[in-house]
């Protein structure tokens, strides 16, 4: 494994360590069967987004690297390779583990240099994957933020999150937070085949249910539609009515991009399940990783006009990211407000 590769030019990441600082270990329990995971402490744990990435915000949190939830078409797929470790099982089952996240955190908040921009989790891979269940590192990194009033949001498909929900709603106090759960389709089957690793997808429903229960507004980020599998207007009707029937405060989809890495493990998963709709796939996505704008924008009408149907809107700038304030009270009165969050999408 190649430790000495992790640098800002390669990843993003302004972390590196060698290999005196990896810890490797492997769990005898059902749950971390066959996954290896790779105890490192980093130097750094906010990661500055490139300049040329669409992403709205400029700097991410992501205490793992490589995620059990095993989407066969994540697009961080790609950050193994500068491991040395492969794209497809190598990421679903090498798990790297920055043990030191939220104690370097803290500490980096509290510079004089950080001026308290918006912190965008779970863009990369999930910081609620399983591997969070036993190593608790996202308790740690949401009090440092709430301790710094720092605006924060997440975005995951783990359950796990509730766990967190007391946290949560301190920090909600202070500063913005906004919380996303990704739920690209509501086939059962589809699920099982290409998201293997996450919880289901009713459970995660009920996540953006409970969020809702108690004042978190909770958007859904309906991603990835996959193109002739999961984009049929049926299909696409039944994702959107069970979205607004969880609560959601909005709804944005986002059609199936295949970035180098992604793309080769996802054409052979479709080749050995679908091996009829590889022409039409290596057709749709010939002009790189994403589809065509024709494709994306018929997409997105669809599901928006859905969405009106049902009550509810596309994410608006902020709208869907802010938590509902706590009610005040002669023995509770309002904190000072943070700086203004960023969108997530």
């Amino acid at each position: 494994m190649r430790w000495d590769n992790l640098s800002e030019t390669t990843t993003g990441d302004t972390v590196l360590f060698g290999t005196d600082a990896v810890t490797t270990r492997t769990f005898d329990t059902p749950e971390f069967r066959g996954i290896t995971f790779h105890e490192v402490r980093a130097r750094s744990i906010l990661n500055r987004v490139p300049g040329a990435s669409r992403m709205p915000f400029e700097w991410t949190v992501n205490p793992y690297r490589g995620c059990t939830h095993a989407c066969v078409y994540c697009f961080a797929r790609k950050t193994h390779s500068y491991l040395d470790l492969d794209t497809g099982l190598g990421f679903d089952s090498q798990i790297v583990v920055k043990i030191n996240a939220p104690e370097l955190l803290r500490k980096q908040l509290a510079s004089p240099r950080w001026q308290g921009a918006h912190i965008a989790m779970g863009t990369n891979v999930d910081c609620y994957q399983r591997a969070e269940g036993r190593y608790q590192l996202m308790p740690g990194i949401i009090s440092a933020l709430r301790d710094h009033a720092n605006p924060f949001s997440i975005l995951t498909k783990g359950t796990l999150i509730l766990r967190d929900l007391d946290l949560l709603l301190q920090a909600a106090e202070v500063t913005d937070v906004g919380i996303s759960v990704s739920v690209g389709f509501t086939d059962g089957e589809l699920w099982r085949t290409v998201e293997p690793g996450t919880p289901a997808l009713e459970r995660r429903l009920d996540v953006v249910r409970t969020l809702t229960d108690h004042g978190i507004g909770c958007g859904v980020l309906m991603a990835p539609v996959i193109p002739f599998l999961g984009d049929h207007p049926d299909q696409l009707r039944a994702t959107v009515r069970a979205i607004a029937a969880s609560g959601a405060t909005s709804v944005t989809p986002l059609v199936l991009h295949l970035r180098p890495g992604a793309r080769e493990w996802f054409m052979t998963w479709l080749n050995r399940h679908h091996p009829h709709l590889v022409r039409r796939y290596e057709r749709l996505y010939a002009e790189g990783a994403y589809a065509p704008k024709w494709y994306q924008r018929r997409i997105t009408r669809q599901v928006h006009e859905l969405a009106d149907e049902c009550g509810i809107g596309p994410a608006r700038r902020g709208a869907s990211r802010r938590v509902t304030p706590p009610p005040v009270t002669p023995e509770r009165q309002p904190s000072k407000p943070g700086p203004t969050q960023l969108t997530l999408l």
